[in-house]
C-alpha cells in the first residue's frame, strides 16, 4: 500500500510539472503599457458633462483646467464675478456659448508697436504702475500665510500679454505633446526624486493640491488673462494658492505622485486649450 501511494504521488507531481511547462504564460506588462494606461486614466478624468457640482477643495480655475475651458468664459456663463469664489454643492454649467468666449487673438503676443508716441508710452507706463502697486495693508506682500515677497516682475506678468518662458526643470523630454483627442496634453520631463521644479514664467498660483485625478500633486500658475502653466506629479508643493511667483522660482520638488516613475508633466494652456510647450520654451 505504501509503495502504491509513492507511485501515485510521483505520477501526480509529474503531471503537474508537464502542465506547467506546456502552459503558455501571458507576456508581462511593460512599463510602456502601464504608462499608457495611466495617461488614458488621466484623460478620462477630463470633465465632459454639461454641468459639474462643486466639491470641497475645488476652484474655478481647476474646473476650467479639467474641462479645457477659459476661466473667464466659464465665470461669465455662470455669473461668477472675480475673484471667482465658488462653494461646495454649487452647480457649474460647462457648456459655453459663443457669447461667453473671448475674442480670438494671436497665440504669441506681439510687443507694443514702436509707432506709439512718447507721451502715450509714458501714459501707459503710469497706468501699469498704478495697477501693480500693492494695497498699503499688504506692504508689498501677498497674504498667503508664508509672507512671500511679491516681486515687480511677477505682478507685471499679469498686466501684459507677453510671457517670457523658461524650462521648468533640467532633463530629457521623454513624452511629447499630442494633438490627438486622448493624447498627451503637455510634455513629460525625466528627473530625479526631489529635483527642483521652477516656475516657467512669473505669475500667480491659482491651484496647488492633488484633487485632479491623474495629476498627483499639481501646481497651476496664471501668467496673464490668456496663459496658464501646470506642473504635475510633484513630491512636494512649496507654494500656496494666490501666491505670486517669479520666473525661475522653486515651486515644487519633482516626484512620482499619480505616475509610474519620477517625472514632471508640464502643460501650457492658452485660453483653456492645450498647446505644445515646445513651441514656447527656449531651444535647448
Amino acid at each position: 500500500m505504501r509503495i502504491a501511494f509513492i507511485v501515485f504521488s510521483f505520477i501526480l507531481i509529474n503531471m503537474m510539472l508537464q502542465g506547467c511547462s506546456s502552459r503558455t504564460a501571458p507576456a508581462p506588462v511593460t512599463t510602456l503599457e502601464l504608462r499608457q494606461n495611466f495617461y488614458n486614466e488621466r484623460n478620462r478624468g477630463t470633465l465632459q458633462a454639461k454641468q459639474y457640482t462643486v466639491r470641497k477643495g475645488d476652484t474655478l480655475y481647476a474646473i476650467a483646467f479639467r474641462s479645457g475651458l477659459d476661466v473667464r468664459s466659464l465665470a461669465a456663463a455662470n455669473n461668477i464675478a472675480s475673484p471667482y469664489i465658488i462653494y461646495p454643492g454649487q452647480v457649474i454649467k460647462l457648456k459655453i456659448s459663443n457669447n461667453n468666449k473671448p475674442q480670438s487673438r494671436p497665440l504669441v503676443a506681439e510687443k507694443p508697436s514702436a509707432k506709439k508716441s512718447s507721451s502715450q508710452t509714458k501714459s501707459n507706463s503710469s497706468t501699469k504702475t498704478a495697477k501693480t502697486v500693492a494695497p498699503k495693508k499688504q506692504t508689498g506682500y501677498v497674504q498667503t500665510g508664508s509672507n512671500i515677497k511679491v516681486t515687480s516682475s511677477a505682478v507685471q506678468s499679469l498686466n501684459n500679454n507677453l510671457v517670457q518662458w523658461q524650462w521648468p526643470v533640467k532633463g530629457k523630454v521623454i513624452a511629447g505633446f499630442s494633438y490627438q483627442e486622448q493624447g498627451n496634453k503637455g510634455i513629460d520631463i525625466a528627473g530625479a526624486d526631489g529635483d527642483r521644479v521652477n516656475a516657467a514664467a512669473s505669475g500667480q498660483v491659482v491651484y496647488a493640491g492633488n484633487a485632479l485625478r491623474g495629476y498627483g500633486n499639481l501646481v497651476i500658475i496664471k501668467h496673464n488673462d490668456d496663459y496658464l502653466s501646470a506642473y504635475a506629479h510633484n513630491r512636494k508643493l512649496l507654494v500656496q494658492e494666490r501666491q505670486m511667483v517669479s520666473a525661475g522660482q522653486k515651486i515644487a520638488e519633482m516626484g512620482s505622485s499619480d505616475a509610474t516613475d519620477v517625472r514632471l508633466h508640464f502643460e501650457i494652456r492658452y485660453r483653456g486649450g492645450s498647446v505644445d510647450p515646445l513651441k514656447y520654451l527656449p531651444k535647448k
